[in-house]
């Protein structure tokens, strides 16, 4: 079952408000001896926002870390509960007289470690060390910092403290309590009483910090700095809250949803010469002896084989791209789209592909420029090993899937999708990660286009995403696993796909096979296993038209094995 979680240090440890996908409106209130007890169980949180610094500088200039500086001017007279965190040396010592001295040593202008400050220092070492030592946690884990959520809930700085010499002030605690009650938090958590070891301002913090963590989920969370930057050990370094700006009367349903039109709009006008704008084959009534009016959007033909090109160029045209490049996991697509998008750009990349990548897929990545690294059996083996690389390096990670900038730029298909065919009832779109049918299903939301996904029958993850009420694990075995082999769509996917999803149908690798003998027959089409499974969805009958409807099939990837084709094709 999916959960968030709101953090904060206590005296007994760490205390929680835990919120479920599912379950109890209030949120469940724990306190935890060891940060590391939070992930324990055996389904893991989605995120977790917790009040304590994450990522540590080697080195200070001014008056703190960056997202210190910069969120301070947000809290009017509230400024002075954000420390001023030192060196990560200064950090890791036990000792006040030494993390003072190495404090001094390593910040310009030169600033001892407050008594409070240093207090934190145990905690912080907590985190940091999980951190560093479980990198796949480090996309779950936001540092936020409650005062500035409590600033973002009511629009202006607060009126009251939350303390006064150290001691609790009623008003502060009733001020704040009535903005988590205005942000949807349950009367009964606001009233209870915290468990032992932890005080009645703790737990007002990690509800303020669920607030964040339910505002990131849904894709409107906000860093300070934007983008977040990354300390040597490659742990993000940045303060996260949301936008306080009230949605207009034009966006305020799409506010809502994670990616928005306007956001794909932008993206179309950001990636405007750098994708293609590819064609949509009409074949008519009754076409192929289907009962709809026929018609497929061949995203086969776009640069680097398939519609990945457009969600790499739209990470690579949004995000500052570090000395060390960009790096991707990919079965194959993802990893040729960003080699093509980086050689481009003129930007270094590095692709982590899983063993069972084509030939013909490893080959385009080569071709493109890219070094090439096999990390794994699977694909998310390759992702793993491209997130230790990107921690290492400090490399630009692009995700295919689980980010909105990738998100977003696929949606540009869908956009572009709906000014060539206006008209359309459904379409028919191919699910590996869930990316791509994020990103149409965000254009198509509150259309009267149905968006119904396609994901084979032995490699299902939005199917089972759907089912489960959130993200959940499936084993992949499929004719199409190396572009359609996801094992988990992730949060961001589910999110967006569980509003604007019709449903899924599930194809037959056999469908599949006969899907790229067809295309290739039928249209001279040479189209991989992935890019045919929304066509073999049509022709096997997994997905049945009504009469008359007017069906888009998306053929979405082209970079084939010719000799396997040529088997198939017989």
């Amino acid at each position: 079952m999916a959960w968030l979680a709101g953090v904060d240090g206590c005296k007994a440890g760490w205390i929680a408000a835990i919120a479920f996908a599912e379950g109890p409106a209030a949120p469940i209130i724990r306190v935890v001896p060891r940060f590391a007890d939070l992930f324990a169980g055996e389904i893991g949180p989605d995120i977790v926002a917790v009040d304590m610094p994450i990522g540590l500088p080697d080195q200070v200039t001014g008056s703190g870390r960056g997202p210190e500086q910069a969120v301070r001017a947000l809290l009017g007279d509230r400024q002075s509960s954000v420390f001023s965190i030192p060196a990560r040396r200064a950090v890791e010592a036990s000792d006040y007289r030494e993390a003072c001295a190495l404090a001094l040593a390593a910040s310009d202008p030169p600033r001892k470690v407050s008594k409070q400050g240093f207090h934190l220092f145990p905690k912080i070492r907590e985190i940091d060390a999980l951190l560093r030592a479980e990198v796949e946690w480090r996309e779950r884990v936001f540092e936020v910092h409650p005062e500035l959520a409590f600033r973002m809930m009511k629009g202006v700085p607060l009126a009251h403290p939350k303390k006064v010499k150290g001691v609790i002030n009623p008003p502060g605690m009733a001020e704040r309590r009535g903005l988590l009650r205005d942000a949807g938090i349950a009367a009964e958590a606001l009233s209870a009483r915290p468990p032992r070891g932890a005080a009645a301002d703790d737990l007002l913090d990690a509800l303020a910090a669920l607030v964040v963590a339910r505002h990131i989920a849904a894709g409107r969370g906000k860093p300070f700095p934007d983008p977040p930057g990354r300390d040597s050990h490659g742990l993000p370094i940045a303060i996260w809250t949301f936008s306080s700006r009230a949605p207009s009367s034009q966006d305020r349903a799409m506010s809502e949803r994670p990616v928005t039109r306007p956001m794909i709009e932008e993206a179309a006008a950001r990636i405007a010469g750098h994708a293609r704008i590819t064609p949509v084959m009409r074949l008519g009534r009754g076409a192929l002896g289907s009962a709809a009016d026929l018609s497929l959007k061949l995203e086969c033909l776009q640069h680097a084989g398939s519609f990945k090109t457009r969600g790499a160029f739209n990470n690579l045209l949004s995000l500052a791209v570090p000395a060390a490049g960009v790096s991707a996991a990919s079965g194959g697509n993802h990893g040729a789209a960003v080699a093509y998008a980086a050689m481009k750009r003129g930007v270094k990349a590095t692709i982590f592909v899983p063993e069972i990548s084509p030939a013909a897929k490893i080959e385009a990545i080569k071709r493109f420029g890219a070094e090439v690294v096999v990390g794994g059996a699977q694909y998310d083996d390759a992702q793993a090993a491209c997130d230790r690389f990107v921690a290492e390096t400090g490399a630009l990670k692009i995700h295919p899937f689980a980010a909105k900038e990738t998100v977003t730029g696929q949606g540009t298909l869908g956009r572009e999708w709906d000014l060539q065919e206006p008209d359309l009832d459904t379409v028919l779109v191919a699910v590996g990660g869930g990316g791509l049918i994020s990103g149409i299903a965000s254009w198509f939301a509150g259309s009267k286009v149905r968006v119904v996904g396609v994901e084979p029958e032995g490699s299902r993850a939005l199917q089972a995403a759907l089912e489960a009420k959130g993200p959940a694990e499936v084993k992949v075995a499929s004719v199409a696993a190396d572009s359609l082999g996801a094992r988990n769509v992730g949060q961001l996917v589910y999110d967006v796909c569980k509003d604007t999803v019709d449903h899924v149908a599930l194809v037959a690798d056999a469908a599949i096979t006969a899907a790229q003998a067809a295309l290739w027959r039928d249209f001279r089409l040479a189209v991989e296993p992935g890019g045919a499974a929304a066509f073999g969805a049509l022709i096997s009958g997994a997905y049945k038209p009504a009469k008359g409807e007017r069906l888009g099939v998306l053929v979405c990837g082209a970079n084939v094995d010719l000799a396997k084709l040529a088997t198939i094709a017989g």
